[in-house]
């Protein structure tokens, strides 16, 4: 049986560091960084990449759109 490994992409430039995709994270993959973007906002990163299972809940809740998620299937 397949296994889905997810991925997730984040346009720091557009990120305003709102943290409603940390807290829809069942994983806790995303953290907003200590950094911030050309608009003076902490963004949100992922920082553990390897838990995510690719299930969207960053993106939906996301008001801005800037998350892109990626699911690939992996072989056991």
């Amino acid at each position: 049986m397949a296994k889905v490994k997810g991925a997730i992409v984040v346009d720091i430039e557009r990120c305003k560091g709102c943290e409603v995709c940390v807290s829809a994270c069942p994983q806790q993959v995303i953290a907003l960084t200590k950094e911030v973007n050309r608009k003076g906002y902490h963004y949100a990163q992922p920082v553990r990449a390897e838990a995510c299972t690719g299930c969207t809940n960053c993106a939906v809740v996301c008001p801005d759109g800037v998350i892109s998620v990626y699911r690939v299937k992996v072989e056991e």
